[in-house]
């Protein structure tokens, strides 16, 4: 396992009154609200009825983590709100259950934002969290002859496809001079794919946390390549447009709890793995190992992560992944323009 890293006390920052103010005022012209401080509960709380806020997760990160500790729940009941946790096996599910309207808000990759609103799904950046290109890699089996991405050229590779590592292994590939064509692509999502990967059904396997750390500690996995150098790999919470139009303070109150978590979780990697064991199903030293790995801090979408999603439109624009140009400032917070390259 590796050492664990030296707390980052900008994180711890998040709670300060100046950043904190800043994040909120971002926050607010994502929302479109004038005053984030006023919170609107009179019309719940006289009408005497309760509304639930529907949300969606995966098997990691700190949403998982709040789901665990019950503090959302407390936040929003003196609102009149309950909340109702939808578990998906990746990003792609999870936005579809968005654009259907089955769940309000959740927390994806970087890539399955973009083919949800290249299939024009409603959708808008609320925040993101900071860059963690190690939790997610390129595996072979332990005992497989391949040693470079290269020789992934005429190779079957398993992927979740539109998820986070679908970019991941196209940057890898580009880099390694590999036609991302010159792959043999199987679709498949993180549970089909590991057993197609123990069967040996595919020669590698492009996976994230904690998935990558069940491989590496339980199959003995053999990384190729991670997202480092190559990949940001940040997770992205996304709401529908129209709730986050209809209910800014309960987007603002779950965004508020995520950054108290994380300045507490940044620093308690084996305190996050004894809340997410449970909650994912894996061991504890399992758990550790992709908590380390996480990134924590919740931010306001700015324009430099706008810049880097325009990016990674273009590139799946290129190879007709998607199937028309995106202009990613259409799903963005009022006020956020794209950085200049």
């Amino acid at each position: 396992m590796k050492n664990k890293p030296a707390p980052n006390r900008s994180r711890l920052a998040l709670l300060s009154s100046p950043a904190r103010r800043r994040l909120l005022r971002a926050f607010g012209a994502a929302a479109g609200v004038a005053a984030l401080g006023r919170w609107p509960t009179a019309r719940a709380q006289s009408a005497g009825a309760r509304e639930t806020l529907r949300i969606g997760y995966q098997k990691y990160g700190t949403l998982t983590v709040l789901k665990a500790r019950g503090d959302l729940e407390r936040r929003l009941a003196p609102l009149g709100l309950d909340v109702q946790w939808t578990e998906f096996p990746a990003g792609p599910q999870l936005l579809e259950g968005l654009n259907v309207g089955s769940i309000d808000f959740g927390t994806v990759g970087e890539a399955p934002p973009i083919f949800a609103q290249a299939a024009g799904a409603p959708i808008v950046y609320i925040a993101h969290q900071p860059p963690a290109p190690s939790a997610e890699a390129i595996v072979v089996p332990k005992d497989s002859p391949l040693r470079r991405v290269a020789e992934l050229k005429g190779k079957r590779v398993a992927f979740n496809k539109g998820s986070n590592v679908h970019y991941l292994l196209l940057r890898a590939l580009e880099q390694a001079g590999v036609a991302y064509g010159d792959v043999q692509a199987v679709y498949l999502p993180p549970a089909d794919a590991r057993a197609a990967f123990e069967r040996g059904s595919v020669d590698a396997w492009v996976i994230w946390d904690p998935f990558l750390a069940a491989a590496e500690r339980q199959l003995g996995a053999r990384v190729l390549a991670d997202g480092t150098g190559l990949v940001a790999n940040h997770q992205f919470y996304l709401a529908s447009r129209a709730y986050a139009g209809r209910r800014p303070e309960v987007l603002k109150a779950v965004v508020e709890e995520l950054a108290k978590l994380d300045a507490w979780a940044a620093d308690h990697p084996h305190e996050v793995a004894q809340l997410l064991a449970p909650q994912i199903g894996l061991d504890l030293d399992i758990t550790e190992r992709s908590a380390r790995r996480f990134a924590y801090g919740v931010r306001p979408v700015d324009a430099e992560v706008a810049r880097q999603q325009q990016k990674i439109a273009d590139a799946f624009h290129a190879l007709k992944l998607i199937p028309k140009p995106l202009k990613i400032s259409d799903a963005l917070p009022a006020g956020v323009k794209l950085a200049q390259q």
